[in-house]
């Protein structure tokens, strides 16, 4: 017996601040099954309890107040849950939870960021091939969900401005080669199931009016094993939805 199940994915860029926003009614209206949300700037006990309709909630908080973490709120109980996938590098930085679920494991992760002039390009290149050998090691036991900000455009399309980009975090070479071994790897890029058009993007500079103007990089995914390909039913970003630098994105799996 399959059910509908809707994930939503969103780099809030500080959850105390998306709070003052549209946070609660954009997650009223949508009413995803399971929310993962990154980059929450927070830990646990700095923010009011929230979404009293999800009982399960998992924090992974970075070690330094106010920086990057994650979090998940679940009307599902999962089986397990994790923290950190063993991966050293930004290890205290709050950058991924696993739900283990019946049919599948779900990863929220929050990628490091290569930073300006590549200052963090090896580390980076560490974290790629880390993360992509926890995912396959999940992959063993049964199909993966991963979402979250990825911190790549993985190709041309996926940025207004490729050209002038090519040297700089989130388009060099180095970061879009990782992510093409989660590709050749088996893991699907699910929005591009459903849409292959250009100027699609998941992120906008608070400067220059990017966002008014879209110019913008997609860098939030929803990736799955290529087991659950058939599962999917939509994948798309919400590029209306306010309240972040970055737009939520979805999954819909009948699973």
């Amino acid at each position: 017996m399959t059910s509908k199940l809707k994930i939503i994915s969103w780099n809030v860029n500080g959850i105390r601040a998306v709070l003052k926003k549209n946070f609660i009614e954009f997650v009223s209206k949508e009413n995803p099954d399971i929310l993962c949300i990154q980059e929450t700037k927070a830990h646990p006990d700095q923010v009011d309890e929230v979404l009293h309709d999800y009982e399960h909630h998992f924090w992974n908080s970075a070690d330094k107040k106010g920086y990057s973490g994650t979090a998940i709120f679940s009307k599902k109980k999962p089986l397990n849950v994790s923290y950190g996938g063993g991966i050293t590098e930004g290890d205290s930085e709050g950058r991924i939870i696993t739900l283990e679920f019946d049919k599948f494991f779900l990863v929220n992760v929050y990628t490091m960021n290569a930073q300006r002039g590549l200052a963090r390009i090896e580390p980076r290149k560490k974290w790629d091939k880390s993360f992509l050998k926890y995912l396959k090691s999940l992959e063993k036991t049964k199909p993966v969900v991963t979402c979250g900000d990825l911190n790549v455009a993985h190709k041309e399309i996926d940025l207004a401005r490729p050209k002038q980009n090519m040297k700089n975090a989130g388009f060099s070479p180095e970061e879009r080669s990782g992510f093409d071994k989660y590709i050749s790897n088996g893991f699907i890029d699910t929005f591009r199931l459903f849409n292959d058009k250009p100027e699609q993007y998941s992120w906008w500079s608070y400067r220059f009016s990017a966002r008014q103007k879209n110019i913008g990089w997609r860098i939030d995914y929803f990736l799955t094993s290529e087991k659950l390909k058939s599962k999917i039913e939509n994948s798309q970003i919400l590029s209306d939805v306010m309240g972040s630098d970055h737009a939520p994105v979805k999954l819909v799996l009948n699973i």
